[in-house]
């Protein structure tokens, strides 16, 4: 990329993630995050714009550290599964886009010095299968901002990123979404049906890791790969 192009993307990342920043605090998110019940509430009176401060929410705090299955769990007990499943698969992969580029685009070389050993491991994989192996990092470890880093600084091009991260997050996103209103009651505890979503879980789980244990190593070329934790 030439130096105009790299300086243009630097200033479209920032910009891009001051405005969602400076949105969801106009909105009163950042606030809102120490009481979820009030955000609930109002998300829910908010209608569209409830949605859209959703995501915004999500896309300017995952990056920056906080965990997105605070949100993708959140969801289901608000809304119904498909309007959860849709908000948080456009949340996630709002975090993920702006994860990738703020690595690629903002501090390359100090985000590649700090890139953890487990995912050093997909490099080479990365530059004979770079679809799968996007595909299936975010089915192993889903969202954390080392993988968005890590993605980012690769060779992988955005779009083989975007296409794969969004067919890899489906799965999970899709499980927690259906069976995520189930799980806890009001008070946060675990609902009385919460076996099925649990066995949900459990399957998706196992067939993860059964995955990882059959595919990955061919991938890396060396020791199987570790599951999400």
């Amino acid at each position: 990329m030439s130096p105009p192009a790299r300086t243009a993307g630097r200033l479209g990342v920032l910009l891009a993630a001051a405005l969602i920043l400076g949105l969801a605090w106009r909105a009163g998110a950042l606030e809102w995050a120490a009481e979820p019940r009030a955000l609930a509430r109002a998300l829910v009176g908010w209608g569209a714009w409830g949605h859209l401060l959703f995501v915004l929410s999500y896309a300017a705090l995952q990056p920056v550290g906080v965990p997105g299955t605070v949100f993708i769990v959140a969801a289901p007990m608000i809304w119904p599964w498909p309007v959860a499943f849709a908000l948080s698969m456009v949340g996630t992969m709002a975090a993920s886009v702006l994860g990738f580029a703020g690595a690629r685009f903002l501090a390359r070389d100090w985000v590649a010095a700090r890139v953890p050993a487990r995912l050093r491991r997909y490099e080479a994989a990365l530059d004979r299968h770079a679809f799968f192996t996007v595909l299936l990092l975010r089915l192993l470890f889903w969202m954390p901002q080392a993988l968005h880093a890590f993605l980012g600084v690769s060779r992988v091009g955005f779009w083989t990123h975007f296409w794969g991260s969004l067919l890899g997050y489906a799965p999970p996103l899709l499980v927690v979404s259906y069976f995520g209103a189930e799980l806890f009651d009001g008070t946060g505890a675990l609902a009385p049906g919460a076996w099925r979503g649990l066995a949900a879980l459990a399957a998706l789980s196992l067939g993860t890791a059964a995955l990882a244990r059959g595919v990955a190593p061919r991938l890396q070329g060396a020791a199987p790969a570790e599951p999400r934790g």
